[in-house]
């Protein structure tokens, strides 16, 4: 968002560079955005185009689209549209069927699916072992899951051995009854297991298939789903095609016949492609020098929906110098987040101090005592921190922070280092981008000392956020290790907690967190995005932000 620097230099002295990160701006088209409003009027969602495309901006590259090789919101994404899990979820992001159609348990340990009539792509039934398998594979160490401790964190049996190499596949929780009917074991009582079962790593692969064609099984010539579309064409870090799937159980319900996912990670070309016409939903990343002018251009175009995201920086807490607990609170103390988020994104996100959302189902809020305190007291504590650690004038504080090449994320960086070395003096930071799936491998080989990093809730429940810290948790890149963080999450599925007292038991945890600050929180996000008047059907209200094509329509215009 762009602003007037007379005004932020009246309230206290920014340097040069993020000034810069905080005044670039955008042009616009006074005659485009009017004939874009007038067409928004006249656009009448109950009369249908004949043409059902839509292309949609995903900003990256996927990795791969294998659901069991893949930990990000832009594979997600896509994944969403072409898999489909044992449940789903409606436009308010609540918990709905999906392939079963039903399930039940008596003590929340045992849990009993009943499957619907389904079909994959090639026509064969969906099955209750197809399920099995997938759990299986997602464990199983040869396939190398970024999310094998999914299924640990949701207490199946025999997850943590089998993760561990330390026991065979066929010992996991996981059964099939019959073709129609899937028993899921828990060591531990989950209440909110069904929910779990919404995420991407849990979502059916065809076992032929795979077994087939190998790493080239996801290759559209060869790929079998069982969701609403299916990949036709994969343009690498161009576009990925996907077409109506007929064998999908609800083919009958689902309007747009071609979704076309684009990889631009640039949010700047994404939205000029769109005020091109080239796009009709762009990611959810508008430029923050944008924002203000494309909210009086559009109007209702631009769409500011909740999110359940924190925007964080994710410490390597066994690589100097960031292996001192001290060292990472100084930095943390000293950010001043409030700027961040109101001068530098300024698009409704909320400075954060914990990990979790206060969004999130729980209520779990947790306000440490330095967040209250004024910028002088907490640069002051940064500087007696890092002195102790052995850092001053004479022997500055250097490291790398890493991020994925997206112009938010870059100037998000400028403005971290300009705040820190503002407070701090003795401070050197150099940035490294890299492109997102380079980022990603980075990050999971611990081959940094800082990263930007953004977490989005796999569902809507606090362990969603805080499981990822535990100390065998796959995503835990940062090694943090705390014997009594991973006690307290043990704590939270022992027999007989109450939905209150798991509240006040996470709150501990995010103490705990605070206390060793093995990350630095930085804001909560919304979703803002750009999407073109004639989209019908796109979810405003779900803060998981799992919208699905099946869903969506296009009206005459």
């Amino acid at each position: 968002m762009m602003q007037n620097p007379n005004h932020l230099f009246n309230t206290f002295f920014l340097p040069t560079a993020l000034v810069l990160a905080m005044s670039m701006t955008g042009c616009s088209d006074k005659s485009a955005t009017d004939n874009n409003a007038s067409k928004s009027a006249a656009v009448d969602p109950s009369v249908l185009a004949d043409t059902q495309e839509l292309v949609v901006n995903n900003a990256a590259e996927p990795e791969s689209l294998d659901p069991h090789k893949v930990s990000g919101v832009p594979e997600s994404n896509i994944d969403r549209q072409i898999f489909e899990g044992l449940t789903n979820t409606d436009a308010e992001g609540k918990t709905i069927p999906g392939i079963a159609t039903s399930w039940e348990s008596e003590d929340n340990k045992v849990w009993t699916f009943k499957l619907r009539d389904a079909k994959w792509s090639n026509g064969d039934p969906v099955t209750a072992e197809d399920f099995a398998y997938s759990m299986r594979r997602l464990v199983d160490p040869n396939t190398a899951s970024p999310y094998a401790s999914y299924l640990v964190d949701a207490k199946v049996v025999g997850a943590d051995q089998i993760v561990d190499g330390k026991a065979a596949l066929d010992t996991l929780g996981v059964k099939a009854i019959d073709d129609k009917t899937l028993q899921i074991t828990l060591s531990q009582p989950v209440p909110y297991f069904p929910d779990m079962l919404i995420h991407n790593s849990v979502k059916p692969v065809h076992k032929k298939t795979v077994e087939a064609f190998g790493d080239k099984w996801t290759d559209p010539a060869n790929i079998v789903v069982n969701g609403p579309y299916k990949p036709s064409q994969w343009q690498v870090n161009d576009k990925i095609v996907l077409t109506r799937n007929p064998s999908y159980y609800d083919d009958a319900n689902t309007t747009i016949n071609k979704i076309t996912m684009l990889a631009i990670p640039s949010s700047t070309t994404d939205v000029a492609r769109y005020q091109a016409g080239e796009i009709d939903i762009t990611y959810n990343d508008v430029p923050t020098e944008q924002f203000a002018s494309l909210k009086e251009q559009l109007g209702d175009q631009l769409r500011v929906a909740p999110y359940l995201c924190t925007y964080y920086y994710e410490f390597n807490t066994v690589k100097p110098p960031f292996n001192d607990p001290k060292v990472r609170r100084a930095l943390a103390l000293a950010l001043d987040r409030d700027t961040i988020v109101d001068k530098v994104i300024g698009q409704g996100q909320t400075a954060a101090y914990q990990l979790t959302p206060p969004a999130t189902n729980g209520d779990v809020k947790n306000v440490p005592e330095w967040s209250t305190w004024d910028k002088e007291k907490r640069i002051a504590e940064a500087k007696k921190l890092l002195n102790e650690a052995g850092y001053s004038d004479s022997k500055p504080l250097k490291f790398e922070l890493l991020y994925n090449t997206n112009d938010n994320h870059k100037k998000t960086a400028v403005a971290a280092t300009s705040l820190w070395k503002q407070a701090l003096g003795f401070v050197d930071v150099t940035l490294t981008n890299k492109e997102w799936k380079t980022y990603l491998d980075t990050r999971r080989n611990g081959d940094y000392q800082i990263a930007r990093a953004g977490w989005c809730g796999d569902y809507n429940e606090p362990s969603a956020f805080l499981n990822i810290l535990k100390s065998d948790n796959s995503g835990n890149y940062g090694k943090y290790n705390s014997a009594n963080f991973d006690s307290l999450m043990a704590k939270t599925l022992q027999a007989g907690v109450t939905p209150e007292q798991r509240g006040g038991i996470y709150k501990q945890a995010e103490v705990q967190l605070d206390q060793d600050m093995p990350l630095l929180n930085m804001y909560h996000y919304v979703s803002p995005r750009l999407i073109k008047p004639y989209v019908v059907g796109f979810p405003s209200q779900d803060i998981l932000g799992n919208w699905q094509g099946k869903d969506l329509s296009i009206a005459k215009h």
